[in-house]
């Protein structure tokens, strides 16, 4: 069985330094360096390299950028046929990795920012052999919306990154939706209060479904994960590991939960192995580039007594 992903193909420039800036602030940095990314196209590559047979829809700009963004998803196996070539420039993120890990993250959309219905056709065609759908907000969410209503109305299983939160209202994406995904600060701008633990991440979880949301998954970082569906809640501590780069956590949980969907487990198992392929990617730099591996990941499951 197969998963599109609808959403953003980004260039990352990241710099490391000591520590994150303040307002103002100038600070020396140790290391530059330029990688592939975007929340749609990492989703895409953590997805492919557990095993997934994925397929990518978006656009990249006609720049260089977006020609190394489309031979990275060549080359990890990712299906590029959906994604457009715009007349502008690729999607960036400027990037700042302190030396915990931490990060702080300024996007300029680019050619993500004219996905349209146009777009959304060319979705709709691929839809119907199609198992699940994975979305972020890093493209329009009239786009969104629309990808999420056609695909709830095919029956396609539809899984929501609310990252970027937007300023407007999301809760109208609700009921297209099976299961909403925000990490803490995503779910504290979703209701309002901050989420700091398990405990916050309860009562924040029972809010967003109490708005609608069916399912919703709360990535806590190094704490772990908060799950609440219609009839149970949960929480799956986070594995320990010595994290560098905390980039692309939340899209590497995005492909260890989906792997595990599409192979059949149970929500709680493929949380936990959202969990597991989210605290890999932090042990490596970048963004794609950290995503694990099958081999890498069973290992890891192996010696954690996962599998």
């Amino acid at each position: 069985m197969s998963i599109i992903v609808f959403g953003s193909l980004n260039m990352d420039l990241v710099v490391r330094s000591p520590r994150l800036l303040q307002s103002g602030e100038t600070l020396i940095g140790s290391d530059f360096y330029m990688t592939p990314g975007g929340k749609g196209a990492n989703q895409a590559v953590a997805a492919a390299k557990l095993g997934v047979l994925t397929e990518m829809i978006g656009r990249v700009g006609t720049d260089l950028f977006g020609l190394e963004l489309l031979a990275e998803l060549k080359a990890v196996g990712v299906g590029t046929d959906g994604v457009l070539v715009d007349a502008t420039h690729s999607g960036v993120a400027m990037i700042t990795v302190a030396a915990t890990g931490e990060n702080q993250i300024i996007g300029v959309f680019g050619a993500n920012g004219n996905v349209d219905e146009t777009d959304v056709e060319r979705l709709r065609t691929k839809l119907l052999d199609t198992q699940l759908l994975l979305l972020q907000l890093e493209i329009p969410i009239a786009a969104v919306k629309q990808a999420a209503q056609i695909a709830h109305g095919l029956g396609v299983q539809v899984i929501l990154d609310p990252a970027p939160v937007p300023t407007e209202a999301i809760a109208p994406l609700y009921p297209f939706i099976d299961i909403l995904m925000p990490n803490e600060i995503e779910a504290g701008q979703l209701v309002g209060f901050p989420v700091t633990s398990p405990d916050t991440a309860a009562i924040a979880a029972g809010v967003l479904q109490q708005q609608g949301a069916k399912t919703v998954i709360v990535k806590l970082g190094a704490q772990g994960v908060f799950c609440a569906t219609p009839d149970e809640t949960f929480f799956v501590p986070a594995f320990p590991v010595a994290a560098i780069d905390t980039v692309a956590a939340g899209d590497a949980f995005a492909g260890g939960l989906t792997a595990a969907l599409v192979e059949g487990a149970s929500l709680r198992q493929a949380v936990v192995w959202g969990a597991a392929a989210g605290a890999l990617a932090t042990t490596k730099k970048g963004a794609q580039a950290a995503m694990p591996d099958r081999p890498t990941f069973n290992a890891f499951l192996t010696a954690n007594g996962v599998i």
